[in-house]
């Protein structure tokens, strides 16, 4: 099982709109940052999670093939808005769209043109699924576990694919919801900054106790800001086993 991260960027991307600090200008492409997305794929089977701002350029670098589910982790903007771009899709049938009861409800009222009595022609169609935490999800042969996080006092939803789970936003995390990462060996998730505590996202040190407390062997970093420096410098200051993840990063591990 193969996952590639389309995107680990914040709400803002990077670059930032406006800013001229040395890691907005810089060419490295690690650097260069598009909004959190990622794509779990099987020879046989793909599975999305998020679909935020950016999903249509993120999509075009990787081969045009069904979509089996789109996953979202919760409502905002960054993770939600491209749900349109996803409609050149449907040529394989209509997107089947798991979210919670908020996420969900959410979307309806956002995106009311696409749930109406009668859909005028070329709107994407979607199907609408809210799931609760720990609910077990099959697309074929991906299988998928949802875990509640909160990001601030929203609960949200992480994803676990076996061995590997995706956490994005997340502030904290309840002790009961801890044991449904039990013999997590890679985890993907989110550290926003080093310094600077942040209302409903964890910083770099909190991620990494998290990791610890859990026990993966690999932890990835994602919806990162311009804050954390370059790429190169800022993996150089972080322990054994952790990293910041990339766009176009690929996660390769036995389902």
């Amino acid at each position: 099982m193969i996952l590639t991260l389309l995107g680990t960027g914040t709400s803002g991307g990077v670059p930032v709109l406006g800013c001229q600090c040395e890691v907005c200008r810089s060419t490295n492409p690690m650097d260069n940052r598009s909004r959190c997305a990622a794509l779990v794929e099987t020879e046989t089977h793909r599975v999305l999670i998020d679909c935020g701002p950016d999903i249509r350029q993120q999509l075009l670098r990787v081969p045009f093939k069904k979509i089996d589910a789109v996953l979202l982790t919760h409502i905002h903007y960054d993770h939600v808005a491209g749900i349109d771009d996803l409609r050149p899709y449907c040529r394989f049938g209509d997107i089947d769209l798991y979210g919670n009861r908020d996420t969900v409800a959410g979307l309806k009222h956002n995106m009311p043109y696409c749930f109406t009595d009668k859909l005028y022609p070329g709107v994407p169609l979607l199907k609408l699924h809210a799931i609760h935490p720990h609910q077990q999800l099959k697309f074929g042969d991906i299988d998928v576990v949802p875990i509640e996080v909160l990001h601030g006092d929203l609960p949200i939803l992480g994803y676990r694919f076996g061995k590997l789970a995706y956490i994005t936003d997340m502030k904290s995390i309840s002790h009961q919801e801890l044991t449904y990462l039990t013999g997590i060996e890679i985890l993907i998730v989110n550290a926003l900054r080093f310094n600077k505590p942040h209302h409903s996202h964890q910083l770099v040190d909190d991620a990494v106790k998290f990791a610890q407390k859990i026990g993966a062997k690999r932890t990835i970093f994602i919806h990162v800001t311009h804050d954390i420096g370059f790429h190169d410098s800022a993996n150089a200051r972080l322990p054994k086993g952790f990293e910041f993840g990339y766009d176009g990063m690929q996660v390769e591990w036995d389902g």
